[in-house]
């Protein structure tokens, strides 16, 4: 199992993004949550095997939603959780 805390930059809100991260999370079979953030960012904390997780960022670097441009994405290692399954958080 492996965790990786994602900072997703480019034009990601307001343009379906969570939701689209949220399916391709359910569809593999991955844990964590999605988030807006203040900054016009969104965070994603996901969590699963480490193939599945890798191909996960894949996806999300290539853009989920067709509406979303994906200029940056950051990438840092983070503590397992016990996460139940997968979210949307409402942030702010």
């Amino acid at each position: 199992m492996i965790n990786y805390h994602l900072t997703v930059s480019g034009r990601v809100q307001g343009v379906g993004f969570r939701w689209s991260t949220y399916q391709l999370a359910k569809e593999m079979g991955v844990t964590g949550y999605v988030e807006n953030l203040a900054n016009g960012d969104v965070a994603i904390v996901v969590q699963g095997p480490h193939e599945t997780v890798r191909r996960f960022v894949q996806e999300v670097q290539a853009g989920v939603s067709p509406y979303a441009r994906v200029d940056n994405v950051q990438i840092k290692p983070g503590n397992l959780v016990d996460f139940k399954d997968f979210s949307i958080k409402e942030s702010w």
